[in-house]
């Protein structure tokens, strides 16, 4: 279903009770319900079939006992449906998969064990319901085929949320057994996470078969809290993804971005999902920022989303209308602007290697989890910064539409990929690479021969002082730079240019050796190459995105941007403005225009937890250039439809935006 269509303005609408709430939608009227969310420009609702507790919201048959013990209407569900179908609302049905405390106190022997011998999640009499059930226990995979014929056969069913499905390796006899019978060693973390994510994809791929069985019509999307190359073995299973992305919930502001620049590229139609609460699930009685609301929203459409907010319906089962004056007066304008986001195909030059596809391959250098890559983010967040159009690929994607691949840091090149890059190079594109990124995996062997230089160890000090040579030194001052992460020492090869080098502390930080606060001063003695160029290559000694996300030293940013303008110049979209002014360029091809998204929120870190948006910041007399060998017939500023005046000098259009109040698209025709 690579060419589903989702609702651009869709509520999650999560319904976890507790048994000790009494009168469960005692004060549910279907009617109030569905007038509610019409009126805030709701056209999806995704409702609640079984809850985190364990708790049924309809009249199961299979499984009464399990129907909340408080709830005074077991048609609360049905009804739902009902009533929003009436008004044109889809639907989807919401069930959990691995946290379920009915299930996980009555099977203990249906739960993962972990390497210690434990269950995984909360521990007994702790509040929570963070225990893990086991896919992979076939009593259990039979209860969910059951609970899901179940829906199947007595509820309209426009799509599924299956959610909480993540890769857990279990050490339950079951495991062990299926592992020593496929050949793996349980007792190698490793191979148990490998096994782990086949188990996962293979239930997930058996559970949609099941599912089109019955309908071959209705969305399907298994949640895990993140979307990454983790999903491309099991695409099939899915009929679009949701991105679970709340910036006050954990998340951040960075999440989305980096997750939908790589799962926009998997052929598969993406929906945005923040929250209206102030930090995450389940806090009742808060409300996001509207400007913040606009924003996460907004954003969502600029790069090619629809948009999902998170709710939680009270036990009473009534809508609380404070939300949905909220919501609605954000979802007014995203109806208002859906026009020129149906059918979008983003415009992007780069190409961003993701460190995530390479968590399971031997490598010294890549580590940690799926979301909490260091270079990824650090690149992404740069990016962003530069206004530069981009993806974020892995090894499988197809890199014939790109001017340049970035590999962050850390990104290993075994053979085929090396071949892969080299034929890029060939074909006309470039590669800017850093640190450890072209090391073939498991060594310290450069085998990317095309950026030019042989590793020869690390580098002897640390911090050390990068110097730009005249051709990356834009906007910077002829000093040393420091460099807080320790660079590779590098041999350059024959042919290549040394963009810049380092200068040396007079010696490292130790106990017997040190000097002030942090490190040790320049002393001007010269190191060795920091910034290497062979024809269209470049490759940073150090880990520049990775020190970005460390910390924002604004000179690794101006270095890369340097860098790049040397081997992509005129970049597709110009913007003159603050850092913090993001732009987002889209195709939209069944309506011949571009439509150009240009976004002014500020988070500011106002608490300890998470960031905030509070205010919107107008920006005034915003210069664009985009490029395009043709003239356009017009530029105009959408939905309002304010004509710009625009010049065009034989390559890029030219104008400006007079003000930009948070969020401006401008349709060039």
């Amino acid at each position: 279903m690579a060419d589903t269509q989702l609702r651009f303005r869709q509520i999650h609408l999560d319904f976890h009770t507790g048994p000790a709430i009494p009168g469960v939608a005692a004060a549910f009227d279907a009617d109030e319900f569905a007038d509610t969310l019409a009126k805030a420009h709701v056209n999806s609702v995704t409702a609640f079939a079984r809850c985190h507790h364990g708790y049924l919201y309809y009249d199961s048959q299979v499984h009464a006992a399990r129907i909340h013990p408080s709830l005074t209407n077991h048609n609360l569900l049905l009804e739902q449906i009902e009533a929003c179908h009436r008004r044109g609302i889809r639907v989807p049905i919401y069930t959990t998969i691995q946290w379920d405390q009915y299930t996980a106190d009555r099977h203990r022997d249906w739960l993962c064990i972990d390497e210690n011998g434990r269950e995984y999640g909360t521990p007994p009499l702790q509040p929570g319901f963070y225990r893990n059930l086991d896919v992979f226990h076939p009593g259990y995979r039979q209860f969910l085929r059951d609970h899901v014929k179940e829906m199947l056969e007595t509820l309209p069913v426009d799509g599924f949320f299956f959610d909480i499905c993540q890769v857990c390796p279990s050490t339950a006899a079951h495991w062990i057994e299926a592992m020593d019978h496929a050949g793996l060693d349980p007792a190698d973390a490793t191979q148990r996470t490998a096994f782990a994510r086949r188990v996962m994809d293979e239930w997930q791929l058996e559970l949609t078969a099941l599912i089109r069985g019955y309908n071959s019509d209705c969305t399907i999307f298994y949640n895990s809290g993140h979307v990454g190359p983790r999903h491309r073995p099991s695409a099939a299973a899915y009929s679009h993804y949701e991105l679970e992305s709340l910036p006050s919930g954990g998340w951040g502001y960075l999440h989305f971005p980096q997750s939908m620049r790589y799962a926009r590229t998997l052929g598969k139609a993406c929906l945005g999902m923040t929250g209206k609460f102030h930090t995450s699930w389940g806090d009742f009685s808060s409300y996001k920022n509207e400007p913040a609301l606009q924003f996460e929203c907004f954003n969502m459409l600029a790069l090619g989303a629809q948009c999902s907010v998170g709710d939680q319906l009270p036990p009473s089962g009534q809508l609380d209308p404070y939300t949905y004056e909220l919501i609605g007066a954000v979802y007014a304008e995203v109806e208002a602007k859906e026009p020129w986001c149906v059918g979008t195909q983003p415009v992007s030059e780069i190409a961003v290697f993701t460190p995530e596809a390479f968590l399971d391959r031997r490598s010294d250098f890549v580590t940690g989890g799926e979301r909490d890559q260091p270079a990824a983010m650090g690149a992404v967040r740069m990016l962003q910064e530069l206004r530069l159009q981009f993806d974020l690929v892995d090894d499988h994607s197809d890199l014939s539409g790109y001017r340049l691949i970035i590999l962050p840091d850390i990104i290993p090149v075994d053979d085929a990929l090396a071949a892969r890059l080299q034929g890029f190079i060939d074909a006309g594109g470039a590669i800017l690479a850093s640190y450890a990124s072209g090391i073939a995996p498991g060594s310290r062997r450069m085998n990317l021969p095309a950026l030019g230089v042989e590793v020869t160890g690390e580098a002897e000090f640390s911090p050390d002082f990068l110097v730009p040579g005249g051709l990356v030194d834009d906007g910077l001052w002829p000093t040393g730079y420091v460099m807080y992460r320790r660079a590779l020492a590098v041999s350059p090869q024959a042919g290549t240019t040394v963009l810049a080098g380092t200068e040396v502390p007079y010696h490292n930080r130790t106990w017997r050796t040190f000097c002030s606060h942090r490190h040790t001063p320049n002393s001007g003695q010269p190191g060795g190459p920091a910034i290497v160029a062979n024809g269209r290559c470049i490759y940073f000694a150090h880990p520049v995105f990775s020190m970005y996300q460390d910390n924002a030293p604004s000179w690794c940013k101006q270095l890369v941007a340097n860098a790049i303008s040397l081997v992509m110049p005129a970049p597709v979209v110009e913007v003159d403005g603050p850092s913090t002014l993001l732009c987002a360029l889209n195709d939209q091809p069944a309506e011949s225009r571009q439509v150009l998204h240009l976004l002014h929120y500020v988070p500011e870190r106002r608490c300890q937890e998470f960031d905030i948006i509070e205010d919107i910041i107008p920006l005034y007399n915003v210069a664009v250039r985009v490029r395009c060998e043709d003239a356009p017939k017009s530029v105009r500023l959408v939905p309002s439809g304010e004509a710009l005046a625009f010049e065009h000098d034989g390559t890029r259009a030219s104008f400006v935006v007079p003000e930009l109040y948070g969020h401006a698209m401008i349709e060039i025709a």
